[in-house]
């Protein structure tokens, strides 16, 4: 066979001798598959990287994304979202936009963003309303229903009040979209009866109210994209457990800890 080939015999031993070797990647592949796998495959090499050096292992990202190549791994890639123009609506409260895409905030509940996004279940639509504090990330309040109401708005508000123990004096500025919710009358006298500052995103502009979009882009793609169409008991327990996850274990890499992690170490 050797001289078939053209190939010394030497060359041949040599071959079979370093196919029999174990691979020196073994254990590193071994780290970062499993960095990857309690990511929820959402983390890309710079976050596993992150993820890993923090445990203490010497590794850089080059070969964090050799490994992930070598494994056949990546993380779970977001679609681009169209932007779409929004027709007129009639409202009740209207308000400026005081935000102005600052999504700065020097001390934790100083600035909230909030929203409603859309979960399908096998029993049709339900409705996740979220509070993200944009000074760390954190997901200060959220409720999951099956009907779009104001109280639902209303509901994560108190919600997050009590969670945080958010008094008249933190003043907070809590920012929106043009939502019928939040234009309604109940939005408009609770957010005033805890002194809150309201602001709101332009007609049609999701960009002014982007911390909210990229969570929410996160959620689907990271969390309910690996998962058949579930039944609302079933959604609740992925927003639940994505939104622990996504405050108490998911790395940002602007910060290079959790949500958690940067708000803990402000108190």
């Amino acid at each position: 066979m050797c001289k078939f080939f053209g190939l010394s015999r030497a060359a041949y031993y040599a071959w079979d001798k370093r196919s029999k070797a174990p691979d020196p990647d073994q254990e590193r592949m071994q780290l970062v598959k499993e960095a990857w796998l309690k990511s929820r495959k959402s983390y890309g090499y710079r976050r596993i990287t992150i993820a890993l050096q923090q445990k203490g292992h010497m590794i850089n990202h080059k070969a964090v994304l050799r490994l992930m190549q070598k494994l056949s791994i990546r993380s779970v890639a977001r679609k681009r979202k169209l932007y779409t123009k929004v027709t007129q609506l009639d409202t009740y409260h209207r308000y400026d936009n005081i935000l102005d895409r600052d999504f700065t905030a020097t001390r934790p509940n100083e600035k909230w963003g909030t929203d409603i996004s859309y979960v399908m279940t096998l029993r049709g639509w339900a409705y996740l309303s979220t509070i993200k504090d944009l000074f760390d990330g954190f997901i200060v309040a959220h409720l999951l229903r099956k009907d779009l109401s104001t109280s639902l708005v209303t509901g994560t508000i108190n919600l997050a009040v009590h969670k945080e123990k958010v008094t008249n004096e933190d003043k907070v500025l809590i920012h929106s979209d043009q939502g019928l919710q939040y234009t309604s009358e109940a939005y408009f006298s609770l957010t005033k009866k805890y002194n809150m500052t309201q602001s709101m995103s332009r007609r049609g502009n999701c960009w002014d109210n982007a911390p909210m979009e990229n969570f929410f882009g996160h959620f689907k793609e990271e969390a309910l994209r690996q998962y058949p169409i579930p039944t609302f008991k079933d959604a609740k327990e992925i927003v639940d457990g994505y939104i622990d996850f996504y405050n108490h274990e998911r790395i940002q890499l602007k910060t290079k800890q959790t949500p958690y992690q940067t708000r803990c170490l402000f108190r």
